[in-house]
């Protein structure tokens, strides 16, 4: 009887399909572009299944449909004047703004840090920072997107209606800086509450919670502190630094001379503006750093 061993098996490598590539690879700039363009699909549910779709677009319905009824009814009755300012009518439905930003930003920035889908992208060219920036840029479209649609029909409508060409050329591009001031500062704020925790409610719930109590407590300090509403108290003026909403709406008033219910002073104008600068940039290095930690493992 042989006592001859069996030959050491052979590993054989199969053929399943994939093609070798010799072309040219795109670079970082390349990844951040396709990165920035799917998230932003992403925050309206295109891509995604049809439950995922229901939340953005019902959202743009609610901010789309009163104002395509508006313009209806403003060139059947031959007004004189518009009913609604541009400028005005994100702040009459900032509620639903911040309803999106919460509904959204986890989608974009907590889903990759719960299945840990983040690894794989920076085990590429993609940098952190690259990573970070495009998914704040897609938020801060898809917020564009959300407030800059309303107004296009709006100023469509007030053309339509043959009002002061002049205006309302003025007052709509007065209502798109508004809105890019505004989708940057939520944004970099909603990024950062999403960034924090990869569970989805608990991100929901806390960007709510920073949105409307934050946006409460000004109006009630307000109040308080200035019961006639003649925005004389300096402390009244200063207490909308307290929110996202009302620092955009005296920053906007302030860089725009107009619009809001009472126009800053330079030195008022500056506080505001160094605030809001400080908040973005440093939501956006949190965001950036968040991203650091899961890099380093």
């Amino acid at each position: 009887m042989s006592d001859q061993l069996p030959p050491p098996a052979v590993g054989v490598i199969h053929d399943i399909g994939y093609r070798h590539y010799d072309g040219p690879r795109l670079g970082r700039f390349a990844i951040a572009q396709a990165l920035t363009v799917s998230s932003l699909r992403h925050a309206y549910g295109l891509g995604r299944s049809g439950k995922s779709k229901v939340m953005p677009l019902l959202l743009l319905a609610v901010m789309v449909v009163p104002v395509a009824i508006m313009v209806g009814i403003e060139n059947a009755l031959d007004f004189d004047n518009p009913p609604l300012s541009q400028m005005r009518y994100i702040f009459f439905l900032q509620a639903v703004i911040a309803l999106y930003l919460a509904s959204q930003a986890p989608q974009l920035f907590s889903r990759d840090l719960r299945y840990r889908s983040i690894v794989l992208y920076l085990a590429r060219p993609l940098r952190r920072t690259d990573y970070a920036l495009a998914k704040l840029s897609a938020l801060v479209l898809a917020l564009m997107v959300l407030m800059g649609l309303p107004m296009v029909i709006l100023y469509a409508g007030a053309l339509l209606a043959k009002f002061n060409f002049t205006l309302m050329t003025k007052e709509f591009l007065s209502g798109l800086v508004t809105a890019l001031l505004l989708s940057i500062l939520l944004a970099a704020i909603g990024g950062l509450i999403a960034a924090a925790t990869p569970r989805r409610g608990f991100a929901v719930a806390a960007i709510i919670a920073v949105l409307i109590v934050s946006f409460t407590a000004v109006i009630v300090v307000t109040a308080i502190l200035d019961p006639e509403g003649t925005h004389r108290s300096v402390a009244s003026r200063y207490a909308n630094l307290g929110s996202p909403f009302s620092l955009v709406e005296v920053l906007s008033t302030f860089i725009l001379r107009g619009g809001g219910d009472w126009v800053p002073s330079t030195s008022e104008g500056l506080v505001f503006a160094a605030v809001y600068v400080a908040v973005v940039g440093i939501c956006s290095w949190g965001v950036n750093a968040r991203y650091a930690k899961v890099a380093r493992g």
